[in-house]
């Protein structure tokens, strides 16, 4: 090999091992990604995700704001909350391999024979577990038609994605864990920032966003089906609030 060629070589980021490491985190949780909002093969981009109180045919689908509405299915308590600028006081447990958080007033109020973990407060620190919950779920390939069925919010994504031919994600061999996150809240429509570091020591962070939908938090996907947001690498945990149970 000449000097040029090496030091080519030496420059590309792309071939060094941090790169290499960052790239497998990401692959993880686009798996997951995928699991979780149903991406039917062959569609196109995503739209963005919408900001709280955006409108968009996606979140168009969300319930009224009747008191009815926004009363939690497992009689859990809300709270006038409108922001989280803390890392809560949390117990956390293993969901298969990710560390979730878990609180008998904030959620899951519920989880089924399957293990899918459901109702959580109406309340900031409620969609911060439900996003936490729903992506320890979807690291699962095993997990996808649950999560589709009982997680995902109503509208044109999800009927879109229950309608396509399926192909589970394999699990992966990187095992990922929440380090942070940032919250954007309103009381009908979040959007939930995590960020995410695998065992690799290699950081991402993706947006979920979330509708108060029947009584609980509920996965948002675009109207074709797939994930409003794929995953990026991050360099530091900067911008984030540190929270991590593993």
């Amino acid at each position: 090999m000449s000097q040029s060629t090496e030091s080519t070589t030496e420059s590309n980021p792309f071939t060094k091992p941090g790169f290499l490491i960052a790239a497998a985190l990401v692959v993880a949780l686009i798996a997951a990604t995928v699991i979780i909002f149903l991406l039917p093969k062959g569609q196109g981009n995503a739209q963005p995700a919408p900001a709280p109180g955006e409108s968009s045919s996606t979140a168009a689908a969300s319930p009224g704001t009747s008191a009815a509405a926004s009363k939690s299915i497992c009689g859990l308590p809300a709270s006038p909350e409108s922001s989280l600028g803390a890392a809560p006081d949390t117990k956390w447990e293993l969901v298969g391999t990710m560390a979730a958080p878990i609180d008998p007033k904030v959620g899951p109020g519920k989880s089924d024979e399957q293990g899918i973990r459901s109702c959580f407060a109406h309340t900031p620190t409620g969609a911060l577990y439900a996003a936490v919950n729903l992506w320890a779920l979807g690291i699962d390939p095993s997990n996808e038609r649950a999560i589709a069925e009982h997680l995902a919010a109503k509208g044109p994504g999800r009927d879109a994605g229950m309608k396509a031919t399926q192909t589970p994600a394999p699990a992966s061999a990187v095992k990922v864990q929440i380090a942070g996150f940032n919250v954007s809240y309103t009381a009908n429509q979040t959007v939930v920032e995590l960020a995410f570091k695998a065992d690799n020591g290699a950081l991402a962070s993706v947006r979920t966003t979330l509708l108060w939908q029947d009584g609980d938090w509920k996965g948002v996907v675009a109207d074709n089906g797939a994930p409003l947001e794929e995953p990026r690498q991050v360099r530091d945990l900067s911008g984030f609030i540190l929270w991590s149970g593993a």
